[in-house]
């Protein structure tokens, strides 16, 4: 029997409302009363930061905002906000926001006290100690990062994606309240929901997976695939967001103490290159990762195709592969994802770049079947010309 281990350390606070008493959750874990509040604009145009922000201040917290973020965090932002952090003296690092957010409030909680840049911990050069406490409050249902001890920096001198990955990350809070997600558009409920997905089944299936991912997986799955398109159709779902958060959730502690894999490498090479978002880039290369996966495992595919009710109990391993292939491919495709030709700036001849970065990813010995450069290549050409 396979040995492992499975920590999570983050307090869980999950329902309606929950954002407001975020002021006495802060009291009873003691996390000292100089906030950074890391949000990005849009977050924070939605209305969804200033209640937060009041309660802390009539709470007695002094709060600073930083709101310089992008998309695809890049390691200037975490610098420029591990700048401020030092500048007010932070106790805590509060996140509010997508995975742009928190991942971009981890490596400030990292960085602020210790100085240094996100490479720095990303090449092992300089160890993850005296991290500030991290508390997040997701507003998307999708990176899971409110729960994870991974976060996801680019590199704007090379566009490389750095994993900046310890115990230590973990957020010790994270709030989730479905209320924080109803203002989010259907492209972004999409992208970042479809984002949620992938986690769950790479952590089912990637090489580092262990019992537990596979329990929280396989009701990530099964929620996620079932919600989604209805919030999709209808943003002020109440169940369904709540669902989506919480599948969300779970995902996020399926692969949080296993890995992504071959999806996510591609999906980040991309990122880093073009910019593109995460979720989109992810739904993208999915079908194609999961045909070159599965043709190697079809009885662990054929498990989740059922965990995700593209097929039935009663069909065959081959169909069920059959089934999850072409149900993962309609699925997006209902929800709007574009075709990688489609994406802006994608051209034919970065395909030796993306498939260099793809290699580069530490997740890439954790996908469930070996892959190669040329394999890379070969998934890129796919998605391409379908």
């Amino acid at each position: 029997m396979k040995s492992y281990n499975y920590f999570c350390s983050t307090q869980i606070e999950f329902g309606i409302g929950k954002a407001q008493q975020l002021p006495e959750m802060l009291q009873s874990l003691n996390t000292g009363s100089t906030i950074l509040l890391v949000s990005d604009p849009g977050v924070i145009r939605a209305g969804l930061v200033a209640p937060i922000k009041t309660a802390l201040e009539e709470a007695g917290f002094q709060v600073s905002v930083f709101d310089s973020l992008s998309p695809n965090p890049r390691d200037a932002d975490c610098l420029a906000g591990a700048e401020q952090f030092r500048d007010i003296n932070a106790s805590a690092v509060v996140a509010i926001g997508g995975g742009s957010a928190m991942d971009t409030g981890k490596a400030i909680a990292l960085c602020g006290p210790n100085g240094g840049t996100p490479a720095d911990y990303a090449d092992g050069r300089l160890p993850y100690i005296n991290i500030a406490p991290i508390i997040c409050l997701p507003t998307t249902a999708g990176t899971g990062s409110e729960v994870t001890r991974s976060s996801v920096i680019t590199e704007a001198s090379t566009h490389r994606k750095m994993t900046l990955k310890h115990v230590s990350l973990r957020p010790i809070l994270a709030v989730l309240d479905p209320e924080l997600t109803y203002t989010v558009p259907a492209s972004v409920t999409a992208a970042t929901g479809v984002d949620a997905l992938v986690h769950a089944i790479e952590g089912y299936t990637c090489k580092a997976t262990n019992s537990i991912s596979q329990a929280l997986g396989a009701r990530a799955m099964e929620t996620i695939v079932s919600a989604l398109p209805i919030v999709f159709r209808d943003g002020q779902n109440e169940e369904a967001r709540r669902d989506m958060l919480e599948g969300s959730l779970l995902a996020g502690l399926c692969f949080g103490s296993a890995d992504v894999a071959a999806v996510h490498c591609l999906a980040e090479a991309l990122g880093g290159l073009y910019d593109t978002p995460h979720g989109v880039a992810n739904a993208v290369f999915l079908p194609h990762v999961l045909k070159f996966n599965a043709s190697e495992n079809k009885q662990l595919h054929a498990t989740i195709a059922r965990h995700m009710k593209f097929a039935k109990e009663s069909d065959s391993d081959e169909i069920a592969v059959q089934q999850l292939i072409e149900g993962i491919a309609a699925f997006t495709e209902k929800l709007g994802i574009p075709a990688l030709k489609d994406l802006p700036g994608v051209r034919e001849e970065d395909f030796p770049r993306l498939v260099e970065l793809s290699m580069q990813n530490g997740s890439t010995p954790s996908n469930v079947r070996t892959v190669t450069a040329a394999d890379y290549l070969q998934i890129l050409e796919q998605a391409y010309n379908e």
